[in-house]
């Protein structure tokens, strides 16, 4: 079982778990892998990793029931919630990714297709630079490069009031957003 002062990172059958917590723990965090609502409801953040497919990752939330805890833990409770990758992806309203198929809908976005020209190729694979738009607080504690390793096709589309920042990749890329306890 989760203590208060834990990170819950969501188990749902896709993603980088054992790095995201080992990530988490090299920063001084108590993080715990779990699938089990109780855990989710008693963390004190909610850390959504994620690598494959928009669809799949939903059908696997909704299946888990997890989707109906994680709108009720972040949106109502406003509880702090990190989305990384797919993660991030996952809480828009819809993606496009292999059809059109709803989302968490904690932001107002869609996931869309990453429009490039040649040279360029997707998806997206390698080192980039990131434009900070908003260092607080995601980014406060950051020193020296901003490089960021990416492995996308698909990019969140949203408001630009949401976005903290960008890579370029053939068009201005979201890379990073942040609403009220929404990361």
């Amino acid at each position: 079982m989760v203590g208060k002062g834990d990170f819950v990172i969501v188990d749902y059958g896709l993603g980088n778990l054992r790095s995201v917590a080992n990530a988490l723990n090299y920063l001084g965090c108590n993080v715990l892998i779990s699938r089990d609502i109780r855990d989710l409801v008693s963390s004190a953040a909610i850390v959504l990793p994620g690598v494959g497919a928009f669809e799949e990752a939903m059908n696997n939330l909704d299946e888990l029931k997890l989707a109906d805890i994680l709108r009720q833990q972040v949106i109502e409770e406003k509880k702090p919630f990190l989305g990384i990758c797919l993660g991030m992806q996952l809480l828009a309203e819809s993606s496009e990714e292999n059809g059109y198929h709803q989302g968490l809908g904690f932001i107002r976005a869609s996931v869309r297709k990453i429009p490039v020209e040649k040279p360029l190729r997707l998806p997206h694979i390698g080192w980039n630079d990131i434009e900070i738009i908003n260092r607080d607080p995601l980014f406060l504690r950051l020193e020296g490069d901003t490089n960021f390793y990416f492995v996308h096709s698909y990019f969140l589309d949203c408001d630009a009031s949401y976005i903290s920042s960008y890579c370029q990749y053939g068009a201005r890329v979201t890379a990073s957003i942040q609403k009220d306890n929404i990361f």
